[in-house]
C-alpha cells in the first residue's frame, strides 16, 4: 500500500503541475486580454479538481495503511498467491437470475430510447429478477 500511496501523491503533483501549465499557457496565448479573461476556467477547474481528488485518494490510502499496521500480501516478496486470495462470498454458478436482471436493465434502457411504454415492463422484470435472485436459495433443489 505504501507504493500505491506514493503513486497517488505523484499523480497529485503531476495534475497540479499540469493545471499550472495549462493556466499559464492560456494566459500567454491570450496576452491581449486581461488575465482573468484569458484563463479557460472549465479546463483549469477540472484539472485542479483532478489533482485534489487524487490527493484525497492518496490521503485515504495512506491513512488505511497506517491504521492497518502491516503490508498487503502484494507488498511482501515472500507471500504466496493464496495470501492475497480472500473469501469473497458465495456465488451460484448455476444461477440464471443475473442474466434476467441484465435483460431487465437492457429493456428499461431500451424503453428510454425507443418508447416510454417499455420502461414499466423493464421495471416489472427487474422486480421479478431481484426477488428471484435474492430468494433462489429458499426454493427448489438448493433450498436451505
Amino acid at each position: 500500500m505504501r507504493t500505491n500511496t506514493g503513486l497517488w501523491w505523484l499523480l497529485t503533483v503531476f495534475f497540479f503541475l499540469v493545471t499550472v501549465m495549462y493556466t499559464v499557457w492560456n494566459i500567454v496565448a491570450h496576452a491581449d486580454r486581461p488575465w482573468y479573461n484569458a484563463i479557460e476556467w472549465v479546463g483549469t477547474t477540472a484539472l485542479l479538481f483532478t489533482s485534489l481528488m487524487s490527493a484525497l485518494i492518496a490521503f485515504y490510502i495512506g491513512r488505511v495503511h497506517a491504521a492497518q499496521g502491516g503490508e498487503l500480501p502484494e507488498d511482501n516478496l515472500m507471500a504466496d498467491i493464496d495470501d492475497g486470495d480472500p473469501e469473497l462470498g458465495e456465488f451460484s454458478p448455476w444461477s440464471w437470475w443475473p442474466i434476467v436482471l441484465a435483460a431487465s436493465a437492457a429493456l428499461a434502457m431500451m424503453g428510454l430510447a425507443v418508447g416510454a411504454w417499455m420502461m414499466p415492463i423493464g421495471l416489472a422484470v427487474f422486480v421479478v429478477a431481484i426477488v428471484g435472485w435474492v430468494y433462489e436459495y429458499y426454493r427448489g433443489y438448493f433450498a436451505r
